[in-house]
């Protein structure tokens, strides 16, 4: 993280800090999680602590179903 916040410096970021980590993180999570499940959406939902419908409605809005 620390690297990460060197790297993007005083950059202005309008969505804020916070969403712009999870925007660079959470499609890569995302996609390794259910390969490594094998596509089993409730499995990989379990694994990450959320409900299938919380992450159908994340793998909806990054266009990954």
């Amino acid at each position: 993280m620390r690297r990460y916040l060197a790297d993007i410096g005083d950059t202005e970021c309008a969505e804020g800090l916070h969403a712009l980590v999870l925007r660079e993180v959470e499609v890569p999570l995302l996609r390794e999680v259910l390969a490594f499940h094998d596509g089993n959406q409730s499995r990989a939902a379990s694994a990450l602590g959320i409900n299938r419908a919380t992450l159908r409605k994340k793998l909806a809005a990054h266009g990954l179903l």
